[in-house]
């Protein structure tokens, strides 16, 4: 029995292996398969449908070609009502909605789809070809809203939390380890930072009546030299998830009130992403789909949207619970529902 179309596309586009820095097969698939309704823009990026505004409202569908590296779970399989494989969740069920869209006849919509695909948003916010797409594509920027399909179980999640990242060092002295006295523990004293920052809260922030929560973590540890050695130093990377509403220099001011016996130094900080408000189709959109209105819990390139004067949000098929997961996976039916609730919008 022949699989559902949408499906069948997803299966096909997570067979195309696309980890991050590796998405150009992906770019040279999607491109074969648009054929003349799309455009190679170069550096992993690809355009297709209306992609400057024009009498008509223009709304723009973007996905991430990329994925993080495969963890046995390629080649994809259906099973169980679902699509199985690398980046199921994560957003090639979220692609997959947007070429058969694009692939779609477009006669009886009433507002202008434009669809951008691009790579490297998986690694660090300053890599993402999103950023310089919106820079030398200028008409992308009078889009009067963005999609961004990124996993939210259907649900219409708005906003983005900040992404900083940080190291904290601490110094001292080393020593022999049998005479500790002499010398002074670095991985000691930064212990002390790490409890810091393991007894601050999480702290819970109101934005345009979504509630965020903000989250410090320490994510890494480095230190030590021998097993007979006292360290002179050791390092804590701390990653701090921070509402809209914070900007990145309040958010950098904040994670270093959380312990000043260390040396901080911010290595990235992707700032958060506004939540649109007043925009008519945001609603049109949530009353398409009788969508859940939500706050996004995590970064999403709505933030770069929002940088460039694009209203966004996300929506898209995946659940958020399987993305990055070894057994990823996006259901069949949120494919299909993914796809209809954006086709009625478009022609509402």
């Amino acid at each position: 029995m022949p699989l559902p179309p949408l499906a069948a596309r997803a299966l096909e586009l997570i067979d195309v292996p696309s980890e991050s820095r590796r998405e150009r097969a992906l770019a040279e698939h999607l491109l074969a398969v648009l054929d003349d309704r799309a455009v190679d823009v170069g550096d992993t990026c690809v355009l297709a449908g209306v992609t400057e505004r024009g009498e008509r409202p223009l709304v723009l569908l973007a996905g991430h070609l990329d994925t993080v590296p495969a963890q046995g779970n390629l080649p994809g399989r259906v099973e169980g009502g679902a699509v199985h494989g690398l980046g199921a969740a994560d957003m090639k069920g979220g692609l997959a909605v947007m070429v058969e869209l694009a692939l779609a006849d477009a006669a009886a919509r009433t507002v202008d789809l434009g669809f951008v695909f691009f790579g490297r948003e998986e690694l660090p916010f300053g890599d993402s070809a999103l950023t310089p797409l919106l820079e030398r594509r200028p008409g992308l920027r009078g889009a009067d809203l963005a999609i961004v399909m990124e996993p939210t179980a259907n649900a219409l999640q708005a906003g983005c939390l900040g992404n900083l990242n940080a190291t904290l060092t601490v110094r001292g002295r080393s020593g022999h380890s049998a005479r500790p006295w002499d010398a002074d523990n670095a991985i000691h004293r930064l212990a002390e930072g790490i409890a810091a920052v393991a007894a601050a809260p999480y702290e819970e922030r109101e934005f345009a009546g979504l509630a965020y929560r903000e989250a410090i973590s320490v994510v890494g540890v480095e230190g030590g030299i021998a097993l007979n050695v006292v360290p002179a130093e050791a390092i804590a990377r701390v990653n701090y998830r921070y509402a809209p509403g914070r900007s990145p220099a309040e958010a950098e001011r904040r994670l270093r009130e959380v312990w000043d016996g260390g040396e901080w130094e911010v290595v990235g900080n992707a700032p958060s992403g506004a939540v649109p408000e007043g925009n008519a189709l945001v609603e049109r959109l949530r009353t398409a789909g009788g969508l859940a209105w939500q706050p996004k819990q995590a970064w999403t390139p709505v933030a770069e949207f929002a940088a460039a004067g694009v209203d966004a949000v996300n929506f898209g098929p995946g659940d958020p619970v399987f993305a990055h997961a070894a057994d990823e996976r996006v259901s069949i039916e949120a494919l299909e529902r993914s796809y209809d609730v954006l086709e009625r919008f478009a022609c509402a």
